[in-house]
């Protein structure tokens, strides 16, 4: 796995699937859920799209000791913690449609 930024400033990471193939996923956000770290990305085709909304979840820790040090990200185990760390993604996506439609009309002022 590698973090990268990109020139636009979007946060990509490369992963390695356990087929062994590659796959360039965006940083869509990092997300806190009951005190454990958790990382959702958007995989990207080799156009760097995402024609499909699908997105990926991971536990996500760094090391506060070595901020050099590259992120790990480990597997969700259970359905229930899966389902958990979706509901706080929607809840996040939910606050970022409120977050732009009071910026809209912040704009028509």
């Amino acid at each position: 796995m590698g973090i990268k930024q990109e020139p636009e400033e979007e946060m990509t990471v490369d992963l390695e699937l356990e087929d062994g193939t590659n796959v360039t996923c965006s940083v869509v956000t990092i997300l806190e859920v009951e005190g454990q770290d958790y990382i959702g990305l958007l995989p990207l085709d080799d156009k760097g799209d995402n024609r499909d909304g699908e997105v990926w979840f991971y536990r996500y820790r760094e090391n506060p000791d070595d901020p050099n040090e590259e992120p790990e990200l480990g597997y969700i185990d259970s359905d229930e913690e899966y389902e958990r760390v979706a509901d706080a993604f929607d809840e996040y996506l939910d606050e970022c449609e409120f977050d732009e439609l009071a910026d809209d009309e912040e704009e028509d002022r």
